[in-house]
């Protein structure tokens, strides 16, 4: 699932842009710091990172041009109240990949995001096939044997990865890690009610199996 990490210290701005970019699809992260936002850029991969220049711990810019120094190439967006020329070049030249200027669109914001996503993925085919089933991950649409199935966001998302670990066995903790937010519980009953309604949806004959003290697997038995 494509990931982003936001990381924006005001909180209500934070919140919205998360929750605009979740409605689209993309499993969100977010941070209201670089030293949080480290930490999780350590632990997982994503696709694009949304930095608020001006953060509590620092300009975001000098954090990035030392990534970038390392030869970290994850897409970055810089989100800032800075307009002047010699600012947005600074963006550019720190390693940025795109620039907005605040107050912005909360829809430009997203659109702008999407192209940056698709910049990191273009190893990745956009289609995805395994037997009689089909996942169009740019038109986000299923199907299994030519018929069009109709799943929810979280629905689509998990059967993705799976699809790109077939034949591997997954346990829970993973599946929640690429295709839920951070704060969600390893120990919630989520990942079982999705692949429950995934099963349905599938019909038969069956692709997601239980893995026995492992997670679940896509394949045929």
């Amino acid at each position: 699932m494509t990931r982003v990490m936001v990381v924006e210290d005001d909180e209500n701005l934070r919140v919205a842009v998360a929750a605009k970019l979740r409605a689209e699809g993309l499993h969100v992260d977010a941070a209201r710091d670089i030293a949080t936002a480290d930490r999780a850029l350590g632990d997982s991969h994503y696709d694009c990172v949304v930095f608020d220049r001006m953060l509590p711990d620092g300009d975001a810019i000098g954090y990035v041009y030392t990534r970038r120094q390392q030869g970290w190439s994850v897409p970055v967006l810089f989100l800032t109240a800075r307009d002047a020329l010699a600012d947005r070049v600074a963006g550019f030249e720190h390693g940025g990949d795109d620039y907005l200027v605040k107050p912005f669109s909360v829809a430009e914001l997203t659109a702008r995001v999407a192209n940056l996503c698709r910049r990191s993925g273009t190893g990745r085919p956009s289609v995805l096939h395994y037997a009689d089933l089909e996942v169009d991950c740019a038109r986000r649409e299923v199907r299994r044997a030519g018929v069009l199935l109709t799943l929810s966001s979280k629905e689509f998302a998990v059967l993705e990865y799976l699809l790109t670990r077939a034949e591997h066995a997954v346990d829970r903790t993973e599946l929640i890690e690429h295709c839920w937010d951070s704060g969600t519980d390893p120990m919630s009953n989520v990942v079982d009610a999705v692949i429950k309604r995934l099963r349905r949806k599938l019909q038969e004959p069956e692709l997601i199996h239980t893995v026995r003290g492992r997670g679940y697997r896509l394949g045929y038995a």
